[in-house]
């Protein structure tokens, strides 16, 4: 199975979603990252996170909110929002880097 670190140092770009169980907004979002993942399928990789499974990771990202999303390619972050999204906006900002 692949780390973390692996995915987002991939040549591809990779969305993380850091959400958490609890939040509205987060549970709002959850089916157009589901949507995303399944048709960006070889041009791109989606991961959730819940904060509260992952607190190293959340600390390590400075997550300050839920949901907070960022894209990585080559193992930086490239792109960050927090906050909610529509699903196109979301999905065309994550092809902008494959």
């Amino acid at each position: 199975m692949e780390t973390f670190q692996q995915i987002i140092n991939g040549d591809k770009p990779v969305l993380v979603d850091f959400f958490a169980e609890w939040c509205g907004p987060c549970k709002a979002m959850s089916p157009a990252i589901t949507a995303i993942g399944k048709e960006v399928q070889g041009k791109a990789r989606v991961l959730k996170l819940d904060i509260d499974k992952t607190p190293a990771m959340s600390g390590q990202y400075n997550i300050q909110g839920v949901p907070t999303f960022i894209i990585f390619k080559n193992g930086k972050a490239v792109w960050r929002h927090s906050g909610m999204l529509d699903k196109y906006s979301l999905q065309q900002k994550l092809l902008s880097f494959s």
